[in-house]
């Protein structure tokens, strides 16, 4: 079987997971199909749907136990973004995307935080800005901008993104650069905002690519 292949049947197996939770309106602890039954649903090789079912159990999103079955833990449905970028961030391709997502990602981060964010807020950031470890800084700023625009999903697929980003790309933040984006937050430029966002993707991750 192909990449592309196996790829199709753990989207496949996922798909079939969330559609049988919905509509048999399960919560934590309840079982699901077995392997033989997904295998006969999606028309795919008991084999793959195993290997599927335990990239799955990785995530938390289920567990086996051993002679009962697969039981549904915690479901929230952001978690499919985990297990689809399990495989697909593989690619070469899709890494100099993720730059472009992760950009837009803080560019809109950026624009709902200054409806949000106070002035001491932002004041009380700075402080911690200077005195925050510089190697972590973007995350530790964009962490803080996402949870204040407060919508998880948006969080956890950047989080997802900043840390393979973060894992492949060699970054070395300036305090000067978020010391100046939180004023012009602070002064709602948004025009500002946006070439600043821009000019911060050029320098520190055109080379890398």
């Amino acid at each position: 079987m192909t990449n592309s292949s196996k790829i199709k049947v753990y989207q496949e197996v996922l798909e079939q997971i969330r559609f049988y939770i919905e509509k048999h309106q399960l919560s934590e602890g309840d079982k699901l199909p077995s392997e033989r039954e997904l295998s006969e649903q999606l028309n795919a090789a008991r084999s793959s749907v195993r290997e599927a079912l335990r990239a799955i159990e990785l995530l938390g999103l289920i567990e086996t136990k051993h002679g009962e079955g697969t039981f549904l833990k915690t479901y929230r449905p952001y978690q499919t973004v985990e297990l689809l970028a399990t495989f697909v961030l593989r690619e070469s391709t899709t890494k100099n995307e993720l730059l472009e997502v992760m950009e837009m990602l803080e560019h809109q981060c950026l624009i709902k935080v200054q409806e949000v964010i106070t002035d001491n807020e932002i004041d009380i950031l700075e402080q911690e800005i200077l005195m925050h470890e510089e190697e972590h800084l973007h995350t530790y700023v964009f962490n803080y901008f996402f949870e204040k625009v407060k919508n998880q999903l948006l969080l956890k697929v950047w989080h997802l993104i900043n840390n393979f980003v973060q894992a492949s790309h060699e970054l070395t933040p300036d305090q000067n650069y978020y010391l100046h984006l939180l004023k012009l937050i602070k002064d709602k430029n948004s025009v500002e905002i946006s070439g600043l966002l821009k000019d911060f993707y050029q320098q520190n991750y055109v080379n890398a690519r």
